[in-house]
Parts: C-alpha cells; sequence; structure tokens
C-alpha cells in the first residue's frame, strides 16, 4: 500500500506542473478563442530571464542575500513578460482583431519561434539552474500508518500547493471579477464584446499578461527541479493531452486534466509497463486524449459547440 501512494502521490504532483503550463492555453483560448502554440516557448522565456536575472542582478546590485536576489529577479522576470504581451497585442493581435482562427494561431506559431530565437539571443543557450530555495530532499510522510511511510519530494509538494494556489486564484478572477467576465465575453464573440463597449485590445494585454505569469510560475518550477534548457518548451507538448481532457475553455478542468494525465501516467508505467516492456508513460497520455477526441471532444468541462443552420 505504501509504494502505491507513493506512484499516485508522483502522479499528483506531476500532474499539477501538466496543468500550470496548460493554464497558459486556456487563458489564451479563453479570451481570444484561438489554441497559442506559443505557450510553451514563452515559459522557456520567462525560465531563461529568472535563471539569467537571478544571477546578474546579485552582481549589478552587490546584493548577498540569495532570497532577496531571486524576489528581484522574479519581478523583473514578470516585468519582461507584461512588456512581452504588451509588445505581441501592440505588434500582433491589434492587426489581427476578427481574423479567421486560422490566421491567429499562425501568428502564435510565429511567436513561437521568435521567442525562442530571441530567449537565446538575450540569455544564452547554455543549461541554467534556478534555485528558489525549495527543499529537495525526500521526506517519509504516514509512518505511523505504513510500514516504512510514504516517500514524497518536498519540492513536489510546494509546488503542488503553488500551483493549486494560483489556480483558486485565477478561478476566482474569471467568476468574481468584471475583468475575468469581460474576458468571457470577448472569448464569445469578438465583435459582439466590441459593440457594448469591451475594449478588445485592453482585454487581450491582460490575458497575455496573466498568461506570462503563469508561464512564469510553471518555468520557476520546471526550470528547479531540471534545469533551464531549450528542450523545456517540450513541456508544451505534454500539455496538450490535459487539455483536451480537461476542456479548453475550463480553468479547473486544466487542472483536474492534469491530475488524471499525471497519475495515469505513473501508475500504468508502474503496474502495466513490465507487462509490454515499459514506455507506457510516453504515450499513455496521448492515447487517453485521442479516446476523448471521439467520444468526448470538447472535454470532461468543455462546453459543447452547437452549430445551427
Amino acid at each position: 500500500m505504501g509504494f502505491f501512494l507513493e506512484t499516485l502521490f508522483g502522479g499528483l504532483m506531476a500532474g499539477m506542473l501538466y496543468s500550470l503550463v496548460a493554464l497558459g492555453f486556456v487563458l489564451i483560448f479563453k479570451a481570444s478563442g484561438v489554441f497559442n502554440f506559443a505557450q510553451g516557448a514563452m515559459v522557456l522565456f520567462a525560465a531563461l530571464a529568472m535563471a539569467r536575472f537571478s544571477q546578474w542582478i546579485p552582481q549589478w546590485l552587490g546584493i548577498e542575500s540569495k532570497l532577496l536576489g531571486n524576489v528581484l529577479a522574479f519581478i523583473v522576470a514578470a516585468g519582461c513578460m507584461f512588456i512581452l504581451a504588451w509588445l505581441i497585442e501592440r505588434l500582433v493581435l491589434r492587426h489581427l482583431v476578427n481574423q479567421e482562427g486560422v490566421t491567429l494561431l499562425m501568428a502564435t506559431l510565429g511567436i513561437t519561434y521568435f521567442l525562442d530565437g530571441l530567449g537565446q539571443t538575450i540569455f544564452g543557450s547554455d543549461i541554467y539552474p534556478i534555485d528558489v530555495g525549495m527543499p529537495k530532499d525526500p521526506v517519509f510522510l504516514f509512518e505511523n500508518v505504513f510500514e516504512g511511510g510514504v516517500l514524497v519530494n518536498q519540492e513536489d509538494i510546494i509546488a503542488a500547493v503553488i500551483a493549486a494556489c494560483l489556480v483558486a486564484a485565477l478561478s476566482l478572477f474569471f467568476q468574481k471579477t468584471s475583468t475575468g467576465r469581460a474576458l468571457r465575453a470577448v472569448a464569445d464573440d469578438h465583435q459582439a464584446a466590441q459593440s457594448i463597449g469591451i475594449p478588445l485590445n485592453r482585454i487581450w494585454v491582460i490575458v497575455w499578461c496573466v498568461a506570462g505569469i503563469t508561464a512564469l510560475v510553471a518555468g520557476v518550477i520546471w526550470g528547479s527541479k531540471l534545469g533551464v534548457q531549450f528542450s523545456l518548451t517540450t513541456v508544451a507538448l505534454r500539455a496538450l493531452p490535459v487539455i483536451i481532457l480537461g476542456g479548453l475553455t475550463s480553468v479547473p478542468g486544466a487542472i483536474i486534466g492534469g491530475l488524471i494525465i499525471g497519475v495515469g501516467e505513473k501508475l500504468s508505467e508502474v503496474y502495466l509497463g513490465p507487462m509490454v516492456g515499459g514506455g507506457i508513460e510516453i504515450w499513455f497520455a496521448y492515447v487517453l486524449a485521442l479516446v476523448f477526441l471521439l467520444f468526448r471532444p470538447q472535454g470532461l468541462f468543455g462546453e459543447k459547440i452547437i452549430d445551427r443552420v
């Protein structure tokens, strides 16, 4: 039982990290109705900014405190993501208002390659560490319940708590604030939202800023675990089954879909992998996503689209 719980907890922690990346996709889609392929590049760019500024700022300002250096680096990296969001709206999205969805999709692909090149030009292409002080040593839980206890990584627990708080805050933002309701109105119909006075350009800046902060948090956590490298953009591919499962328009769906994918990957690899030679963890999420596309394409919490003719 203890081993099963270790596997279960490991899947839940991995699922929370997938959910953080998936949140960026959901936020952009809710506000613009376009699937943002640039989210992986945003995670990488944000992580690179955090990693490099955490090294540069203490040198520039003569700061010896690692905590203060990390706080300042996070603020500067967040500022970079705000500027990036403003530039994307000013230079790209503003000129594509009321265009077809495929046009906006291609625009996000162009933003992806631009961010990849810009990040390498500004911050370099080496592997950079991020040390925000999260404990990495594992701990034993429930030692009095199970023999030997359950081994859990402290860093995964902290990451899961941060992700849960972020998801809760975003859910409240979309449901309880006037800006959140405006974001949902823009997602339903750009022209109708403009006709009632909702400033589409400002809304897009806000949602790209929020998606940028989400990408920054995800990048810091992934960078802390794996180091910041350009393969980090592939994390976005791991989030695709999550949003298919949870639904493209649901913030809670992103988190629940991530948990299901994370747990399913770990359990299937541990218990079914030995029967088929392993490797189930690589393709499990995509097969599950394919099943949902066949039988419930809107996902668990997505809105069913009905076209009347």
